[in-house]
């Protein structure tokens, strides 16, 4: 049984905050989800292999191909500092 404890505690850990007829909606539905879960975990699932995927997925990766870089003088020349190795930004952190 979901009760209103439980609701104000997901709540809070979610930073919402509910009205009371809310709270009603989500105590309802939490339920109905708990219920779910009942039915699947009655499921005889001897035998059955887990995966993390419903579909058979594989890494598609282009072949590594070597080009020229940016011209650094064209990349910099936006720069305000005037710096010709890099951007030049003020001090964040004391």
């Amino acid at each position: 049984m979901i009760g209103m404890e439980l609701v104000d505690y997901i709540a809070g850990l979610s930073q919402l905050e509910l009205a009371p007829e809310e709270k009603r909606a989500v105590t309802a539905e939490l339920e109905r989800i708990v219920a779910y879960m009942d039915v699947l975990n009655r499921l005889d699932t001897r035998g059955v292999e887990p995966e993390s995927q419903v579909f058979p997925i594989k890494n598609v990766l282009r072949e590594d191909e070597v080009i020229p870089s940016q011209n650094r003088e064209e990349l910099l020349a936006g720069s305000s500092a005037g710096d010709p190795e890099a951007f030049l930004a003020p001090k964040a952190v004391e």
